[in-house]
């Protein structure tokens, strides 16, 4: 039989895992537009990451959307999203 704290650590390594990718992609994002970017301004679903952030940024972002997702690429690997918006 399977006990509550083996089963609720697969989820602690999911969550992990998704603080690992927020991080990744604030560091990529605020190197590559030279602006701080809080980690609760970002959000990963599915695949695509959600920005809650002035246009003004965004639309650097989407201006260097090439660089951002080779360098998560070579962070992340495959596992790296592969959309923004």
């Amino acid at each position: 039989m399977i006990e509550i704290k083996d089963f609720l650590l697969r989820f602690g390594d999911i969550l992990l895992s998704e603080e690992i990718k927020k991080e990744a992609v604030r560091n990529v994002i605020s190197k590559t537009i030279r602006m701080p970017i809080k980690k609760e301004d970002i959000k990963i679903k599915n695949g695509t990451i959600y920005l809650n952030i002035k246009p003004i940024y965004k639309n650097e972002i989407f201006l260097k959307r090439d660089k951002i997702f080779s360098l998560l690429k070579e962070a992340l690997g495959r596992k790296s999203p592969q959309d923004i918006r």
